[in-house]
């Protein structure tokens, strides 16, 4: 009931009485003590027909009640961010990762989230702690591999609850960040979506049926070696034009700076492509369309309702945005439905909110540590 309220709310007891099943008495039985408690709130509809009576009061939830804090971290910083129940962001900050020792990392995290809740209104103590890593997690506790920080069966989530009251919740940061996109952000209210990430690497995350799609091999990145261009170059297993050797940040920066002659960053290579450059132009070009093709491939296999679009790689979608069109295009039918894609902002805060989700869901569905 409070999982329908903080999703959808403010719900008049009505429509939450037809969601649940439940009597207009049982509501009221049970919302009571949530509203004494001030976890729910009644807040004032507009006028109603006066043939109807009263105004009706719908139960919304107050975000303020609860607060969460999320952390990414990848192989060199550690991103952090103090959210409300709805995962709303209220401050963020980030530090820098030099030690990869599982003490240090964990001294770290426990340090920028005492530096983030000090910000919380009241003083009030955070609700909880969600922390992601790339790699392989199990448990929501255990960091079975973590390629970024050289870890191999680190119990990342005993290390933090030792030396803090709050309860801690470790995840993959790709199904973070799925469920995120899925309970806050564009893929809310779809039942079928797909994330795609490009960035320092390739990521896919799948929605069906209003349920996210876990498995362990969400952590490999399967996806990356997907072939999109027979002649292209090759990834670090041998694949010609795979995703990984085409679409992210270091493929696109390395065969750029390798045209060019000098070392070159990201932002860079797509200002110099959206200006026509011979040396970037072609390399993102390239890209978008292989892009376009990975898009088509996933919306494919699984028919969507909405494909978003993530990483601190995105950007490539806005500036070779006819490419990927082109790339898709050529890889749907024609009479395919026309495929709804959102992107979502290219920083990493996006990853640390990821993490505070898990955190919500893991207070709201009441999942163990």
């Amino acid at each position: 009931m409070a999982l329908e309220i903080l999703l959808d709310g403010p719900l008049s007891r009505a429509e939450l009485s037809r969601r649940v099943g439940l009597s207009p008495g049982s509501l009221t039985r049970l919302t009571k003590p949530m509203v004494e408690s001030g976890l729910l709130v009644e807040v004032t509809a507009g006028p109603t027909d006066a043939r109807v009576g009263r105004p009706s009061q719908p139960l919304d939830l107050d975000p303020a009640t609860h607060h969460f804090v999320g952390i990414k971290l990848t192989g060199d910083t550690a991103i952090g961010v103090l959210t409300t129940l709805r995962a709303e962001v209220i401050a963020s900050a980030e530090r820098p990762l030099i030690d990869h020792t599982p003490s240090a990392v964990s001294r770290l995290v426990l340090e920028l989230a005492d530096d983030l809740a000090v910000q919380v209104p009241g003083q009030r103590p955070i609700t909880g702690l969600g922390v992601t890593v790339g790699g392989r997690v199990t448990d929501r506790s255990e960091v079975r591999w973590g390629p970024y920080l050289n870890w191999v069966d680190v119990p990342l989530g005993e290390i933090l609850a030792a030396g803090t009251d709050t309860p801690v919740v470790v995840a993959n940061d790709l199904n973070a960040l799925t469920e995120a996109t899925h309970w806050f952000g564009a893929g809310r209210g779809s039942d079928r979506f797909v994330l795609l990430t490009i960035g320092v690497g390739v990521g896919y995350g799948l929605v069906l049926h209003n349920r996210t799609v876990d498995s362990p091999d969400t952590s490999i990145g399967l996806i990356g070696h997907h072939p999109l261009v027979p002649d292209g170059p090759r990834c670090d297993r041998g694949h010609h034009g795979c995703a990984l050797s085409l679409l992210t940040v270091g493929a696109i920066t390395g065969q750029v700076g390798s045209v060019l002659g000098r070392p070159v960053d990201y932002e860079e290579c797509l200002d110099l492509a959206a200006k026509g450059d011979v040396a970037a132009h072609p390399v993102v070009s390239r890209a978008g369309r292989a892009l376009g093709r990975l898009i088509a491939a996933a919306a494919n296999f699984t028919m969507p309702e909405l494909v978003v679009l993530g990483g601190e790689g995105v950007r490539l979608a806005e500036v070779a945005h006819d490419e990927l069109l082109a790339g898709l295009h050529a890889d749907r039918h024609p009479s395919a439905a026309e495929l709804r894609m959102v992107l979502q902002p290219a920083d990493f805060t996006e990853w640390a909110r990821g993490a505070a989700v898990v955190a919500i869901q893991t207070f709201v569905l009441g999942r163990g540590n």
